[in-house]
């Protein structure tokens, strides 16, 4: 089976737009994903607000959250620990990693290309990462396929997600799993690595770079 899911979704909670997180989730019903994913700036105890979303859209969508993190090298997106109790504020990327490891979490570089917030090629020094974004609905392709030759190379599995600030851009991007994804097991499925990122935005037949799938 294949379980769609954006996994980079911002709402008003971040501070940066103003989002009503119920028309993003009503967004991506209309597009047919299973999941969407909440992934606030900065903090992840901002977007409890959706968690009461979770009973209101049961049986219609799978609703997730994470928080993408700023770090003085780059931005992170994080999913499977509450950063906001974890000494991680304003810390270098490598330490990050390591705490939200511990703490049973996994972080994956976000927009890694990107001018001003990726991490670049630092990437390449990292230990602990699960996986590189290598679709972002807010990127220009050659910065995605940046990302996704990176990933390649580091033998890492790559994600999609939207960066949606807004509803109508939900769904630009999405991770297309392997199996069906659930609040349990979305830590672990993100570092088994059944999983590809898909662009969305390109024309069918195009999208032709290999998915990672771990044998």
């Amino acid at each position: 089976m294949k379980f769609r899911v954006d996994l980079h979704v911002h709402s008003k909670y971040s501070g940066d737009n103003a989002s009503d997180p119920e028309e993003s989730i009503m967004r991506a019903i209309e597009l047919d994903l299973d999941g969407i994913a909440f992934t606030e700036h900065y903090s992840y105890e901002v977007s409890e607000p959706v968690e009461e979303l979770k009973e209101k859209f049961k049986g219609k969508i799978r609703i997730f959250r994470g928080v993408e993190l700023t770090s003085p090298e780059g931005h992170c997106l994080v999913f499977g620990a509450n950063t906001d109790a974890l000494p991680v504020r304003h810390s270098p990327v490598q330490e990050l990693i390591t705490v939200v490891n511990r703490s049973g979490g996994v972080v994956i570089p976000s927009h890694p290309y990107r001018a001003g917030s990726g991490l670049g090629d630092a990437i390449t020094r990292l230990r602990g990462i699960c996986a590189l974004e290598g679709y972002n609905g807010c990127n220009m392709h050659p910065y995605n396929a940046k990302a996704i030759e990176a990933a390649e190379t580091l033998r890492l599995p790559f994600t999609g997600g939207s960066d949606a600030h807004a509803p109508q851009e939900v769904g630009l991007c999405y991770t297309e799993f392997s199996e069906e994804v659930r609040d349990d097991n979305l830590v672990d499925l993100l570092i088994r690595g059944a999983y590809r990122g898909v662009d969305a935005r390109r024309k069918a037949g195009r999208n032709t770079l290999r998915p990672f799938f771990p044998s």
